[in-house]
């Protein structure tokens, strides 16, 4: 067995979006360490259903509040830690961007677009997942 694959993370995340001036928006944050971009993402809470806990990151690592999509638009793998993080991605349509939040001194957010945000992130799923945002709407 490959020691990469030994153990699996389950996580939800959501790719935040916004149309602005008829352009569709997503908000990117930095990862708490690495600091490089990534979409608000965590463990899926015990108790709370995949979609509700990608809720609670876009909170928590971006201040974002919004309706979260019902079912997930995919599933992206990364690894960290000798660790792979299967990660289920659900849209959050922002409805309100909060000054303050509990991660606001760790980490940077900003709106970008799509192929700004496609540049940004690393992870070849997660970039084709962006891509095809404007399918999802």
């Amino acid at each position: 067995m490959n020691l990469r694959t030994a153990l699996l993370v389950e996580q939800s995340g959501v790719i935040p979006y916004r149309i602005n001036n008829g352009e569709i928006e997503v908000m990117l944050v930095t990862s708490s360490a690495s600091k490089r971009w990534v979409i608000p993402k965590g463990l899926i809470e015990p108790d709370m259903t995949s979609s509700h806990s990608a809720a609670k990151e876009a909170w928590e690592e971006a201040g974002l509040l919004g309706t979260v999509s019902s079912e997930p638009i995919g599933i992206y793998e990364y690894y960290k830690s000798g660790c792979t993080c299967q990660v289920e991605v659900f849209l959050l349509k922002v409805q309100t961007v909060l000054e303050n939040w509990p991660e606001a001194n760790k980490r940077k957010r900003q709106w970008v677009s799509i192929p700004k945000a496609i540049k940004r992130v690393n992870e070849p799923e997660l970039k084709l997942m962006i891509a095809d945002l404007p399918n999802k709407l």
